[in-house]
């Protein structure tokens, strides 16, 4: 049997600081104990760009 390489995504959204963060609620639901560390870190790091992009689009 031959190693299959794993292809991941990662989807490029440009949007309103309101889609960020309804996509990000729905990322949230995914983080689970079944979650592979490597995606729950990614969906932090989304977090934390979408807080700062909302933080950003107040001033």
């Amino acid at each position: 049997m031959t190693d299959v390489p794993v292809v991941r995504c990662t989807a490029h959204v440009t949007a309103l600081p309101v889609v960020h963060r309804q996509l990000l609620a729905r990322c949230q639901v995914l983080d689970g104990a079944g979650v592979i560390p490597a995606q729950r870190k990614a969906r932090r790091e989304y977090e934390n760009r979408v807080n700062t992009l909302m933080v950003d689009a107040e001033r």
